[in-house]
């Protein structure tokens, strides 16, 4: 089954499944669905980034600040994240919950929930989603930013991620 057909529940604004459509129809309509962020550190603290595909329905080619992506049908946010950093990643790790997240700009409208994983690597990259990545510092992060196209929502996550870690920060 090709992405595109991959069933997605559609949620209400309490995150209630409503439907049950395809990913190809969540895409094209818009409608508000779940997925998971995981921002993923090494031991010195540096942040794993990476370049999407692409052929990625939504930000193709765009970097990336997390690794995650739409929940399946009847998935829970724990499973998907578990999921994903299996399937982005080629690990097999826990992750820690950080916060619920909800996105939505033109093109997606997204109720996500964060985590964190703490991993040195080696990755085994998934070579349909990911062109390359690597770990950077936390500091070089705003260079990268102004430098490359990055994931609004992923570069979102970070920033909430960045605040919480100190609340005095704007």
């Amino acid at each position: 089954m090709n992405a595109a057909e991959e069933p997605v529940d559609v949620i209400d604004a309490a995150g209630n499944t409503i439907a049950v459509v395809t990913r190809g129809e969540m895409r094209r309509k818009r409608l508000p669905h779940r997925c998971t962020y995981v921002l993923v550190f090494n031991a010195r603290g540096d942040l794993f980034i990476h370049q999407r595909t692409a052929t990625k329905d939504v930000y193709p080619s765009h970097w990336d600040v997390c690794i995650g992506g739409v929940l399946a049908a009847g998935e829970n946010f724990a499973q998907g994240a578990r999921r994903e950093v299996r399937e982005e990643l080629g690990v097999d790790a826990d992750v820690t919950a950080l916060f619920p997240i909800c996105y939505a700009d033109a093109v997606t409208f997204a109720h996500g929930m964060a985590y964190r994983l703490d991993h040195d690597g080696p990755f085994v990259l998934q070579a349909e989603e990911i062109l390359y990545g690597e770990f950077v510092p936390l500091a070089a992060i705003p260079d990268r930013l102004a430098r490359a196209p990055f994931c609004p929502d992923g570069v979102q996550v970070l920033e909430k991620y960045l605040r919480e870690k100190n609340p005095c920060a704007k």
